[in-house]
């Protein structure tokens, strides 16, 4: 039993790299003739136009009663106010129809409505 490991290490060993040798053959004979170049690097993107300042918005800030109100503003028309309360969960106000008309919305979603359920009073 232990000759028979033998022969089969030593066959192993030997056929190796005749076998990877065959296997390396269709890489050697490929024809350089047909061999394509690169495509050529294309050249980089043409530079950004500066955008116009009237699209940034204009924010104020203002402080009232440990409250804090940001107004945004683009062609000084209000389009949204973020409101940091002193104590608690900043929410916003949006005017998404441009009428005027402002919509609280919470943590980016006007459609969730947090529970808020007394539990206990002392």
């Amino acid at each position: 039993m232990r000759r028979i490991q033998t022969a089969l290490v030593v066959l192993f060993v030997l056929c190796t790299p005749l076998v990877l040798t065959f296997a390396a053959l269709p890489a050697l004979a490929q024809d350089k003739a047909s061999a394509q170049p690169l495509p050529a690097i294309p050249p980089p993107p043409p530079e950004m136009a500066p955008l116009d300042a009237s699209f940034e918005p204009e924010v104020t800030i203002k402080k009232r009663e440990g409250d804090t109100i940001e107004e945004h503003r683009i062609n000084g028309k209000l389009f949204k106010i973020k409101v940091t309360p002193a104590h608690g969960v900043p929410y916003y106000l949006i005017d998404r129809n441009g009428d005027g008309n402002f919509t609280q919305t919470t943590m980016g979603s006007a459609d969730v409505s947090v529970p808020q359920w007394v539990i206990g009073t002392f």
